[in-house]
């Protein structure tokens, strides 16, 4: 049994840069929090909180030292609330991410009604949000836009780790009820290269494994791609959660991994694939 790797898989820049800040403001000696996971990947988070790093639900677990903004971003108002506490707030949003909130914002003060492509319940969306100052719309799919638009020039920014499938749909449905239409395309090009990557991958193999936290929306969407065209596709946080009957009969294994997987977990997984292959449990 060969496993393969996606050619762009695994931690992207702007995790990579979150994580690195985080453990930077642990060498200051000051008490430090994440405001909510510092990213999507439990492991990760766990890894931080030993060396330190809580994590705060809100701005009231953080009486005092440094609070770090994590990558997804937040309402700016929340920063402002931070630094009037006197907390020294570390902005560890991720580049991309900032400029969907750039162009949403951009947006309205254009004068145009916002649609955001993603997951209403999503903090990035929420932060997305914060920035069109609450004056959007968030659609998943197409059946989600609404029969009454409120204007016939709409402005589309997207959720950074959305498809360009998903973007694409929206923006022909909107097309014909529209006089005119602005498109942020804020994909990040790490998600776009990472999901090209994992569908050319899974068309290349017998079973794909996706590797990265469940509650990580670029990793659920790489899973959700690689079943498009192949219908073994397993997402696992960790080594522990494969099952040797996945790979019954299989020649080939693809293993991608999410953009806020750390390289070591994805490795893990790998290598315990390859033992299975070898004839280890």
């Amino acid at each position: 049994m060969r496993v393969k790797v996606a050619k762009y898989a695994g931690v992207c820049y702007g995790v990579e840069r979150a994580l690195k800040l985080a453990a930077e403001a642990t060498e200051s000696g000051r008490t430090v929090h994440t405001l909510g996971p510092l990213i999507h990947n439990p492991q990760a988070v766990l890894a931080m909180a030993e060396r330190g790093v809580e994590v705060a639900e809100s701005l009231d677990d953080a009486a005092e030292g440094t609070l770090i903004i994590r990558s997804h971003g937040v309402n700016p108002s929340i920063i402002a609330q931070a630094r009037e506490k006197g907390l020294d707030v570390i902005d560890a949003t991720c580049p991309f991410v900032s400029t969907a909130h750039q162009s949403a914002a951009e947006l309205v003060r254009d004068g145009y009604t916002v649609i955001i492509v993603g997951e209403s319940d999503h903090p990035e969306v929420e932060g997305i949000m914060a920035w069109a100052q609450g004056r959007a719309i968030v659609v998943e799919e197409v059946a989600d836009i609404p029969a009454k638009l409120g204007s016939r020039k709409i402005g589309v920014v997207v959720q950074t780790t959305q498809s360009l499938s998903r973007l694409q749909a929206v923006v022909d449905a909107l097309l014909p009820r529209v006089s005119e239409l602005k498109v942020h395309n804020t994909i990040c090009s790490a998600t776009g290269k990472r999901q090209r990557a994992a569908e050319d991958l899974a068309r290349d193999v017998d079973v794909v494994v996706v590797v990265g936290g469940h509650n990580s929306g670029n990793t659920s969407r790489l899973a959700e791609i690689c079943s498009t065209v192949n219908e073994r596709v397993h997402h696992v946080e960790t080594a522990d959660e494969l099952q040797a009957e996945w790979f019954d009969g299989a020649r080939d294994v693809g293993v991608t991994a999410g953009a806020s997987t750390p390289d070591a977990q994805m490795a893990g997984v790998v290598a315990a694939i390859e033992a299975m292959g070898d004839g280890g449990c």
